[in-house]
């Protein structure tokens, strides 16, 4: 909780931002790289140092992860939901950003692939401790995440 003088301020802190990147790749690879967080252990250890998949079932996975997000560190279990090569999303089910929200939607263009991503954070706890959690600066961290998952469309070309 956030404390002042008149009292809580807030018990979650809500972040709710937007990007967009094209990406000349096949949206299928593209779709591939940024969707598959069985690998981002090992693609992107800088972000995911540690994942654990505790259940799949379809196109739906329960995933234990270990985040960073630039100074910020989540731990967090997420549910999966691909709907191949077209959307992926991320759901918090568990740990102190839960019910936060991750939306990658993949639309085939002349020259690629467009990416729109949805992110609604909701930070409770210790993170939201404000000089980590300026606003722009996530933005920034996951705009940097976003770019090494583009980097590996491009390599895989």
């Amino acid at each position: 909780m956030i404390y002042t003088l008149d009292g809580v301020v807030s018990k979650i802190l809500l972040t709710k931002f937007s990007l967009e990147k094209i990406v000349h790749a096949k949206r299928n690879d593209v779709f591939s790289i940024f969707s598959n967080y069985e690998q981002f252990e090992r693609l992107i250890p800088q972000f995911f140092p540690s994942i654990r998949i505790r259940s799949v079932r379809g196109d739906t996975a329960v995933v234990e992860e270990h985040f960073h997000l630039g100074e910020v560190e989540f731990l967090l279990m997420s549910k999966h939901v691909s709907k191949p090569f077209v959307l992926h999303e991320v759901f918090v089910i568990g740990g102190k950003s839960k019910g936060s929200y991750i939306r990658q939607e993949f639309i085939e263009i002349p020259d690629g692939t467009k990416i729109l991503i949805d992110v609604d954070l909701k930070l409770m706890g210790m993170m939201k401790v404000p000089k980590l959690l300026d606003r722009a600066k996530l933005i920034e961290n996951y705009s940097k995440l976003v770019e090494e998952l583009t980097k590996l469309c491009k390599k895989s070309i």
